[in-house]
C-alpha cells in the first residue's frame, strides 16, 4: 500500500487517528478547534503511534453551512504546519471537495479521505494529479452533511462493494495509482444502524475485493444505539466492532482512541496469525 509518499507493507493494520478542526465535532466539543489544541492533539496520536493523522474542516452533521474558502482556511495551513514538523507520519484530510483537496495536497497532503462518496466528481482528477491516495466510501448516494432517513438497500453489503468498487474503477480510470486506493463501507453514513451491523458482521465480503479497506467506527451511531451509550460511553462497544472488522481483515482503523484501539487490533491480528507476539516466553523459559 502507498500512501502518497509513505510505503506500508500488507501485513501491517494501521491507526488513522482524528484530528477536527472544527468548533462543533460531535465528538470532542470544539477540542481541537484552535490550531494549537489541533497541534497538540497531533503530537500526541503520533507519539501514541499513529501512522496516519486525519484532519478534518467540517463536522459530518448537519449545521452552519461551510463554504470551501472557509474549510480551506481551517485546514490547509495547519497541513502545511503539521507536513514541516512530522515529516514520517500520512496526512490525511477528510473533504469532499475537489477544491479543497486540491489546495490541501499543495500543502503536503498524502491522502484524500472522502467520506461522502464522490459527490464531487473531480476529487479523483486531484488525486491523480498529486498522485495521492484516495479512500472511496459508500453513502447511498446521500447528499454531504445529511442525516439517513428510511434508505433502505436489497443488500446493503453487495450495494457497498459495488459503489465502492465502482468509485475505485474511475479513480483508476483517472489516473490514481492502484496501490494508493482503499475502500470504506462508512458505517452510519447513509445507512441505519440495522445496516451498519450488518456491514460489521459481513466485512470479509468487501476484504475479499481485494482492496484494502478502511472503517471508522469510533463512537459511531450504531454502536450508541445498540448498546444505548450516549457519545463519550462507547469506547467499548467501539473496540468490540473494531475487534469483528480486524478478524475479517480490515487494514486502516480510523479512531478517537490510538492506543486502545492499537492493542485491541494487534491482539485480534496476533489470533488470527497475522502477527507475532511481541513477547513470547511463557512456557520456554
Amino acid at each position: 500500500m502507498r500512501l502518497g509518499r509513505h510505503h506500508f507493507d500488507d501485513d501491517q493494520p494501521l491507526m488513522m487517528a482524528i484530528v477536527n478542526r472544527t468548533p462543533d465535532s460531535f465528538y470532542d466539543r470544539g477540542a481541537t478547534w484552535a490550531e494549537d489544541a489541533a497541534f497538540e492533539r497531533v503530537r500526541t496520536v503520533v507519539e501514541q503511534g499513529a501512522e496516519i493523522v486525519d484532519i478534518g474542516g467540517i463536522k459530518a452533521a448537519p449545521g452552519v453551512e461551510i463554504g470551501p474558502a472557509e474549510e480551506k482556511a481551517r485546514v490547509v495551513d495547519f497541513v502545511a504546519r503539521v507536513r514541516d514538523t512530522f515529516p514520517h507520519v500520512v496526512i490525511s484530510v477528510d473533504t469532499w471537495r475537489a477544491e479543497v483537496g486540491d489546495a490541501v495536497c499543495r500543502a503536503g497532503a498524502d491522502l484524500i479521505n472522502d467520506a461522502w462518496g464522490g459527490a464531487d466528481p473531480e476529487l479523483v482528477d486531484v488525486a491523480a494529479a498529486h498522485d495521492v491516495a484516495l479512500v472511496c466510501t459508500h453513502t447511498g448516494g446521500v447528499t454531504p452533511r445529511t442525516r439517513p432517513y428510511r434508505i433502505e438497500y436489497a443488500d446493503v453489503v453487495r450495494a457497498a462493494i459495488e459503489d465502492t468498487v465502482g468509485y475505485v474503477e474511475r479513480a483508476l480510470a483517472a489516473g490514481v495509482a492502484r496501490e494508493s486506493l482503499v475502500i470504506d463501507p462508512a458505517h452510519d453514513f447513509g445507512k441505519n444502524t440495522f445496516h451498519s451491523l450488518e456491514l460489521t458482521r459481513r466485512l470479509g465480503e468487501m476484504v475479499a475485493t481485494g482492496w484494502p479497506v478502511l472503517v471508522s467506527l469510533s463512537n459511531k451511531d450504531f454502536v450508541g444505539e445498540t448498546l444505548d451509550r450516549p457519545v463519550g460511553e462507547r469506547l467499548t462497544g467501539t473496540l468490540a466492532a473494531t475487534s469483528v472488522c480486524a478478524l475479517a481483515g480490515a487494514r486502516i482503523f480510523r479512531v478517537h482512541e490510538v492506543i486502545e484501539t492499537r492493542d485491541t487490533v494487534d491482539m485480534v491480528w496476533s489470533i488470527a496469525g497475522r502477527r507475532r507476539p511481541t513477547h513470547a516466553i511463557r512456557g520456554i523459559q
